[in-house]
């Protein structure tokens, strides 16, 4: 990213209304999934959001994740459309309906996988947070919310943190906002980050929407600047997106191949306890 980039999305006008567009991408596609933000990327930019997989598949064409570990962040997985089995290193496992959520806070390690449940076209969103010092290495757990149990206010579901007088029953790991919303044509929406939340952005998975003045169409990612603005909304069709908005993550971003930490410690840690699961999962034929 340049760093022209990282200067506007750090500038705080004073006057500006509303909050205004600074940078937008449609991503890396890899098959059926849109690799829309990753922490090597927009993720430095957007931390505590680090990275965002839009995924569109047909079950002929996708078999599923296949096991695989993380540590150092949470993920959460929003199904759209369609089903997913799942089954985590913390003893969990199930099925995750349509417009169901997946929380799973990876800590210190942890693995999971998943991959369609029925013979029909699975579609959502997957998001990587980045984690504090205190929670990064701490005991992997998962969360599986069902459709009826991510509350609402208005036309936004809150996945994470508070929206309106509604709070997420997932306790988020530092300040934050993740909504997600659907608007009917013509549709007007405003959101207001709470105080201090000078991060802010929305992912469009269908239709188009009106946003800082600007137009947004499907599978665009946008940036809105650092400030304390209103984002106003108008929908151009029926519109369907993911909203984040959060404090700014203070922390490094420490990279490995599944992991993400504040530090060289927290990740070597971090590694040794993914590769102990690894051993225990081939020890009991589950990992080749």
């Amino acid at each position: 990213m340049s760093d022209v980039m990282q200067e506007r999305a750090a500038s705080v006008p004073l006057a500006a209304a509303p909050r205004r567009i600074v940078y937008r991408t449609r991503g890396h596609k890899h098959g059926p999934v849109t690799r829309l933000m990753s922490p090597s990327d927009l993720g430095e930019v957007l931390k505590p959001f680090v990275f965002l997989d839009l995924f569109d598949a047909e079950p002929v064409a996708f078999s599923g994740f296949g096991m695989h570990p993380h540590s150092g962040i949470a993920t959460l997985t929003l199904m759209l459309q369609g089903e997913t089995n799942y089954e985590d290193t913390t003893g969990r496992s199930g099925v995750l309906p349509e417009r169901g959520v997946e929380w799973m806070q990876a800590g210190g390690g942890v693995w999971h996988t998943g991959g369609p449940a029925k013979d029909s076209r699975m579609r959502g969103f997957q998001l990587w947070v980045a984690l504090p010092p205190a929670l990064e290495n701490a005991p992997a757990y998962s969360t599986y919310l069902g459709p009826d149990e991510v509350p609402s206010a208005g036309p936004a579901r809150v996945l994470l943190g508070r929206h309106g007088d509604v709070e997420s029953p997932i306790a988020a790991p530092s300040p934050m906002n993740y909504l997600a919303v659907t608007l009917q044509d013509g549709e007007r929406w405003r959101y207001q980050a709470p105080v201090g939340h000078q991060v802010a952005w929305l992912a469009l998975s269908r239709g188009a929407l009106r946003a800082g003045g600007e137009s947004v169409s499907a599978g665009e990612l946008v940036v809105f600047e650092r400030s304390q603005q209103v984002i106003e909304l108008q929908a151009r069709g029926a519109a369907e997106f993911v909203l984040g908005s959060a404090a700014l993550h203070p922390h490094p971003l420490v990279l490995g191949n599944y992991s993400v930490h504040t530090s060289e410690e927290a990740l070597r840690m971090g590694e040794a306890e993914i590769r102990r699961l690894g051993t225990e999962l081939r020890a009991q034929q589950r990992l080749r």
